[in-house]
């Protein structure tokens, strides 16, 4: 050969040109490509037995129809366990029905601990005298909430200020008359 002729594959007449010629890799996959669809074919479909599904598994079985959003939240609450939380949510913003408007004014529910409703009085007299009627605000509160398992209210009076702050405090008998 020389220099001036070059080296391409030159195709017999009647041929595919060189471009479209077969190269080894893809004469494999057509042959692999050609035998994975002939077994394909070969292979025979079972169709399983469709099982009968019963229950809420079924598509238009019992259970399947929507359920109310009251039901639905209903349930998910008391599954989770928010329940108690709920009812002392429920206690708080239905106290003015349960003890009235003027007794209402002067107290706050502040939140139920072991059966236990805990309320903070404005002073101490509405608190003792609250503490008189207990019994008649617990009978109330369980015809309005006879879920709630609420045995006990304790009415509290204004807390004292303290003396002792931070983390250093010493015990003792607080603050003395020291200006004399």
């Amino acid at each position: 050969m020389s220099e001036t002729e070059s080296h391409v594959p030159v195709s017999p007449p009647g041929a595919a040109p060189a471009s479209e010629q077969i190269t080894p890799a893809v004469a494999l996959y057509e042959r692999l490509r050609k035998k994975a669809s002939a077994s394909w074919k070969r292979r025979p479909r079972i169709r399983t037995e469709e099982k009968h599904l019963e229950g809420a598994a079924a598509p238009f079985g019992p259970g399947r129809d929507p359920s109310a959003l009251g039901d639905v939240l209903g349930n998910l609450t008391e599954d989770l366990g928010w329940t108690p939380f709920l009812m002392e949510s429920d206690i708080t913003a239905a106290w003015s029905d349960i003890v009235g408007a003027e007794v209402a004014a002067r107290t706050t529910p502040i939140g139920v601990q072991d059966g236990i409703l805990t309320v903070s009085c404005e002073s101490t007299a509405w608190a003792t005298q609250l503490r008189i009627m207990s019994s008649q605000i617990l009978t109330k509160l369980l015809e309005t909430f006879p879920e709630s398992r609420i045995s006990q209210i304790v009415f509290r009076g204004p807390n004292a200020p303290s003396w002792k702050r931070g983390q250093r405090s010493v015990p003792g008998r607080g603050p003395r008359d020291t200006y004399g």
